[in-house]
C-alpha cells in the first residue's frame, strides 16, 4: 500500500530529476521534445511527497504510445490517460513510487498550467509556505488515501493556479 508522507525539501531532487530526464530522453529519442521538472519537488524549499514529477512534451501524443515498451525497460509502468484526456501517464517504483511522468503534446493547455503553477510557487515564497502547511495537514487527514490527499489540496491549487495564469 502506498503511504502519503510529506517530507522537507531535499536538495537532491533537482539532481534526481536531471538523471531521470536523461534516461527518458535516451529511451524516447526524438519523440521527447522537452522534459520539465514540475510538482512540489521542483520548488526549492517546498515540502513534498518524495516523488519526482516530470512533464514530458512530445510532438504527437499517439506516437508516444509506440514507446511504452521502451518506458517499461526504463522501469516505468504505462497507465494511459489515467483520467486526463490527452495525457499519457507513467509511474516508477510501485508502492515506493519515485517518479511520475505526465506526457502531453507540445502546446497542450495542461503544459501551460503545470509550468505556470510551478513558476508561481517559485516566485511567491509566502504562498509556498502556506501550501506546505496545507500539504502537511492533508497528509495527516488523508490517512494514506492519495485521492483524499489530492482533494484536500484542490481548492488551494485551483485558486492559486488561476492567479498564476492571470500573470
Amino acid at each position: 500500500m502506498r503511504t502519503v508522507v510529506v517530507v522537507p525539501y531535499d536538495d537532491k531532487w533537482p539532481e534526481m530529476f536531471e538523471a531521470e530526464s536523461l534516461l527518458i530522453r535516451t529511451l524516447l529519442g526524438g519523440v521527447a521534445k522537452s522534459v520539465h521538472h514540475i510538482g512540489s519537488t521542483s520548488v526549492p524549499g517546498l515540502s513534498a511527497k518524495p516523488v519526482i514529477d516530470m512533464l514530458l512534451e512530445v510532438s504527437d501524443i499517439n506516437e508516444l504510445d509506440t514507446y511504452n515498451s521502451a518506458m517499461v525497460r526504463g522501469g516505468y509502468v504505462a497507465r494511459g490517460e489515467n483520467g486526463i484526456p490527452g495525457r499519457r501517464y507513467f509511474i516508477k517504483g510501485g508502492d515506493q513510487r519515485s517518479h511520475q511522468v505526465h506526457a502531453f503534446a507540445v502546446g497542450d493547455l495542461q503544459v501551460l498550467k503545470h509550468l505556470a503553477f510551478r513558476d508561481y510557487l517559485r516566485r511567491n515564497k509566502e504562498i509556498t509556505g502556506k501550501y506546505a502547511e496545507i500539504k502537511h495537514s492533508a497528509a495527516l487527514l488523508s490517512r494514506n488515501d492519495v485521492h483524499r490527499y489530492s482533494i484536500l489540496k484542490a481548492d488551494f491549487i485551483e485558486h492559486h493556479l488561476q492567479l498564476a495564469l492571470a500573470v
